[in-house]
C-alpha cells in the first residue's frame, strides 16, 4: 500500500470530480495507460479507480462519478472527501494494457473515459492514428480532450457497425463504457482486435456450484470451500485473508497463483496462465492446489 495526500478536488462534468492525489512519504509508483488503483477510504470503504493523469507526472489523478445507486463509495468522496486529507491507495495494476499498433480506435461512455484518457495521449505521442468516440450524458475531460487532440476526438452517440466497417485493418480498438456499449461492441468488432474493461460484470450464468479443496502449498493447510461460500472467503475465514476490492471478478486485486487443478473462471479479466480470481473463480476438479 502507499500512503497519498489529496492534493486537489476539482467538479470537471455534471456528477464528476477529479482528485489528484500526492505521495505522502514520498514518490508514488510509476505505471502505464490502462491501470488503475484500489482507494481506501476514511470510512473504510474500498474503491476501484483508473488512473487517468499523465504516467509522467509524480501525481496520480482519478475521476469519480456520483452513482445515483452509491453503496457509500462515490457518495463519501462528493460529499466528506477534502485537500488535505491523507489516504491509503494500492500499487497500480493493470489489466487493460494499451498495445502498440499503427491505429487505435477508442470509445468512451461517460466516465468509461478515464482509462481510456492515458490511452490516447499516449497513443498519439507514439505516432499512431488515433480516433475517439466520446458519448454520455456527462462528459469529464472534455476540455482537454478538445484542446489536446481536436477534430480527432468525436462527441456523439457511437456508431458502432459503422466504425466496426470502415476500421483499418492494422488498427486496434479500446472500448469501456456501459454494458450495452460493450456488448455490442463485442458483437461488431472482430475478438482479437478487440480491448475492453468492465466496471461492473456482466450477467451470466454458470453451472451450480459444487464443493471442493483448496490446497495451500505453502501454509500446508486444506481449506474446505462450499458451494454457498467463495474462494476467496474461505481462505479467510481458514485465517488465510486475501486482498481483495470488487469481490465482482472486474478489478484484479485477488489474483492468486494456482499450481495444479482446473478452474473455473467466472471474471471479466481473463486471468494469465497460473492465475485466477478467488472472489469469483472456483474449481473444476474436486482439488485446487494454491501458491499460498
Amino acid at each position: 500500500m502507499q500512503k497519498a495526500l489529496i492534493d486537489d478536488i476539482s467538479p470537471i462534468a455534471d456528477g464528476v470530480l477529479a482528485l489528484t492525489l500526492r505521495g505522502a512519504d514520498g514518490p508514488l509508483a510509476g505505471w502505464e495507460p490502462g491501470a488503475h488503483i484500489d482507494l481506501t477510504l476514511p470510512n473504510w470503504l474500498t474503491r476501484q479507480f483508473s488512473l487517468c493523469g499523465d504516467p509522467g507526472s509524480p501525481d496520480y489523478r482519478i475521476a469519480v462519478r456520483r452513482e445515483r445507486l452509491s453503496r457509500g463509495g462515490s457518495e463519501y468522496v462528493h460529499d466528506h472527501l477534502r485537500p488535505g486529507r491523507t489516504v491509503s491507495i494500492s500499487l497500480p495494476r493493470n489489466t487493460f494494457p494499451l498495445v502498440p499498433a499503427p491505429a487505435h480506435l477508442f470509445v468512451a461512455g461517460g466516465i468509461g473515459i478515464t482509462p481510456i484518457l492515458p490511452m490516447l495521449h499516449a497513443a498519439a505521442a507514439s505516432g499512431s492514428e488515433v480516433r475517439l468516440v466520446h458519448s454520455g450524458r456527462s462528459l469529464p475531460f472534455a476540455e482537454e480532450l478538445r484542446r489536446e487532440h481536436g477534430d480527432r476526438v468525436r462527441f456523439e452517440r457511437p456508431d458502432l457497425p459503422a466504425l466496426a466497417a470502415e476500421l483499418a485493418p492494422e488498427a486496434v480498438v479500446y472500448c469501456c463504457g456501459p454494458e450495452s456499449m460493450l456488448a455490442e461492441a463485442e458483437e461488431v468488432f472482430p475478438a482479437e482486435r478487440l480491448h475492453v474493461e468492465r466496471f461492473r460484470p456482466r450477467t451470466r450464468t454458470f453451472p451450480p456450484n459444487t464443493a471442493f479443496e483448496a490446497v495451500c502449498a505453502r501454509s500446508g493447510r486444506t481449506v474446505p470451500v462450499e458451494p454457498g461460500d467463495t474462494l476467496l472467503e474461505a481462505l479467510r475465514i481458514a485465517g488465510l485473508p486475501v486482498p481483495s476490492g470488487c469481490r465482482e471478478g472486474v478489478c484484479g486485486s485477488c489474483e492468486l497463483r494456482y499450481l495444479d487443478g482446473e478452474p473455473e473462471h467466472r471474471d471479466d479479466i481473463g486471468p494469465a496462465d497460473g492465475r485466477l480470481y478467488p472472489c469469483v473463480s472456483r474449481s473444476v476438479t474436486d482439488r485446487l492446489v494454491l501458491d499460498l
